[in-house]
């Protein structure tokens, strides 16, 4: 009975989408329908394909594989849908696997494994349960390889079959360290969150300004947590992009808050929120940067155990520089360091991150101070430390789950300031 329609998603060459198209061969009595779903600058439609079966083409408008999925999947009318990802094609094994879901199972996933990572992809879905739920689009994601697990990762575990079998092959993979890099991130949302014992609670604050193309990869990274944030509380500084109407989108989910101001700098901003923050301590994220998925659960293992004279907790940053609208490469970590005083402050490898703030401390400070220099727009986080610093312990611990996308819509890169002429401010 042909009751599966394959999609193949993002084959970046003809050799590996007709390994994938030949390997369909071995479950042909169930395939029903193909589809091949390809990138822009991609050209892979196969003269000869190596299966008898019609192949529809769909290239994705603006790489945005999400949305594809979400509107395509409505259309299709088979019982199951079968996905095979990138380098993947079937081998002789899958003639092993049965390939069924029961009434309460909904989803089949395969074993993907590459230097040690592994990552359980969708194989196998019910059509009628995915035209129930949503994949993220292009701007919820630092890349494009996130999409189908992190869907997976909001799905209730006991939906989902992990197929074990060696019943998948791939053709050359890219071994490069940024692939690497980007295969540990994803791994990441497949994480089980141990039952924490009295986790302080934690919130996060974002200042937007024109960040249209990051600010959707900021917020679902906090909502795409083993361990989500009590309050995601976002700020639009004045806008003259469309980011606040992206924004406004994630007004459905129950801890997000979002308010709307004129345009006054950074600093400002931030202390609009600062009288909502409800949580013991709270993180701050700019709005082109992103978190890891196991971030805040790292992140509440560690504020369990700080002393009471300890206002910020801070770790390392994960580097990415933005080559194109699609594509990140991964450039390193940046180690942080022991601060102490003003002077192991000034003389720090900027910016200082992530930062985590007790709460209680932030407001006692009245929040963000807005220097003379530039009225508050720059600097904020050195000046907002340097007070702290006065009665208060910056704590540093080696972590690693906050990622700085390095690009040219940075405010730090669009305009040159006086590093100097800012201390100067500084009591």
């Amino acid at each position: 009975m042909k009751d599966i329609h394959v999609l193949l998603l993002n084959y970046s060459n003809s050799t590996a989408l007709g390994k994938a198209l030949n390997s369909l061969n071995l479950i042909y009595h169930r395939v029903a329908d193909i589809t091949v779903i390809e990138e822009n600058n991609a050209s892979l439609k196969l003269d000869t394909p190596s299966i008898n079966q019609e192949i529809k083409y769909i290239t994705m408008f603006q790489n945005n594989l999400g949305k594809v999925l979400n509107d395509y999947i409505p259309q299709l009318s088979y019982e199951y849908i079968l996905f095979l990802y990138g380098e993947d094609y079937l081998n002789s094994n899958i003639k092993n696997i049965n390939l069924q879901l029961h009434h309460d199972q909904y989803v089949m996933t395969y074993p993907y494994t590459f230097k040690g990572e592994l990552i359980q992809r969708p194989l196998l879905v019910k059509t009628s349960f995915l035209k129930q739920t949503d994949f993220f689009s292009r701007y919820q994601f630092p890349f494009k390889e996130a999409v189908l697990v992190a869907w997976l990762s909001r799905l209730e575990k006991s939906y989902i079959v992990n197929e074990c079998g060696d019943f998948t092959s791939q053709t050359i993979k890219d071994s490069t360290t940024n692939t690497l890099q980007k295969l540990k991130f994803i791994e990441k949302y497949q994480y089980d969150l141990a039952q924490e014992i009295n986790p302080p609670s934690l919130s996060v604050i974002i200042s937007n300004y024109n960040m249209v193309q990051y600010v959707n990869t900021a917020i679902s990274s906090c909502l795409l947590q083993t361990s989500p944030p009590e309050q995601i509380l976002v700020i639009d500084d004045g806008s003259t992009d469309s980011s606040y109407k992206e924004i406004e989108n994630w007004r459905e989910f129950s801890q997000f808050k979002l308010l709307k101001k004129e345009n006054r700098g950074k600093a400002k901003s931030l202390n609009d929120l600062l009288p909502y923050i409800e949580t013991d301590f709270v993180v701050e994220l700019d709005a082109d940067d992103w978190f890891d998925p196991d971030a805040f659960s790292i992140i509440r293992n560690h504020l369990r155990i700080i002393l009471d004279d300890v206002a910020v907790l801070y770790g390392n940053l994960r580097i990415w520089k933005q080559t194109s609208l699609d594509n990140v490469i991964y450039k390193g970590i940046k180690k942080g360091r022991i601060v102490s005083n003003k002077s192991e402050l000034l003389s720090y490898s900027f910016p200082l991150g992530p930062r985590i703030y007790r709460t209680s401390s932030l407001k006692q400070h009245n929040g963000f101070p807005i220097t003379e220099f530039e009225n508050g727009r720059m600097y904020e986080d050195v000046s907002i430390l340097n007070e702290l610093l006065k009665e208060s312990r910056l704590l540093y611990k080696d972590f690693t789950v906050y990622n700085v996308r390095e690009h040219e819509l940075s405010i730090t890169k669009r305009k040159q300031f006086n590093w100097s002429d800012f201390i100067k401010y500084l009591d």
